[in-house]
């Protein structure tokens, strides 16, 4: 089963291809964008991450990375990859969501529905029963954003300081949230007059 192309109201999120190297290179070189991250990555570390991304997308069907675009514009890239290290057999039924966006769209909500869609996609389409999140602790724009999905806090935990330059904060938080989880809280949502709990 191949990646899926998906559309939201504003966001047309299409399978991560080598063609959208130039996109990549310009995303990761921004040091806002990648601040949590691991810091601004040369030419040669996107090919490498690009790559990478390429063939971790081919460990589970249905699951990898997309490219997003808003009237045409590259906005960032988002993921539902098998969650763990790339050298080990996925878990099945499990995925892992993450978004990273071009700074001119920040604030604009787009992070979310495109999130929203790959959360749908997951688990009615493909069939996931858990889908994760990973972020960096101090990352509380990220934090707020898993919360607003409908994700749970599971744990803290230290990132592999491989991935990080020497002194980086590697506090990461790990949000979740199961398939019953995300169908209760969508009718929820969907009842006229229901409030938040």
């Amino acid at each position: 089963m191949s990646q899926a192309i998906l559309r939201t109201e504003r966001v047309h999120l299409v399978p991560l291809s080598d063609e959208f190297l130039e996109h990549q290179v310009e995303l990761d070189a921004d040091p806002e964008v990648m601040r949590h991250l691991g810091g601004a990555r040369r030419r040669e570390q996107v090919e490498a991450a690009l790559r990478g991304n390429l063939a971790d997308a081919d460990r589970a069907a249905g699951l990898g990375y997309w490219a997003g675009f808003v009237e045409g514009g590259f906005a960032g890239y988002w993921l539902l990859r098998p969650p763990g290290p790339a050298d080990q057999e996925p878990v099945a039924g499990q995925g892992e969501l993450g978004c990273k966006i071009m700074r001119r769209f920040w604030r604009q909500g787009l992070g979310s529905e495109g999130s929203h869609e790959l959360l749908r996609h997951g688990f009615e389409d493909l069939g996931l029963t858990r889908i994760c999140a990973m972020s960096a602790a101090a990352n509380t724009a990220s934090r707020a954003t898993l919360t607003g999905l409908g994700l749970r806090y599971v744990r803290e935990f230290e990132a592999d300081a491989d991935d990080f330059p020497p002194g980086a904060d590697l506090r990461t938080v790990e949000y979740a949230t199961t398939r019953e989880q995300w169908y209760r809280a969508r009718v929820h949502d969907r009842q006229p007059g229901a409030v938040a709990s």
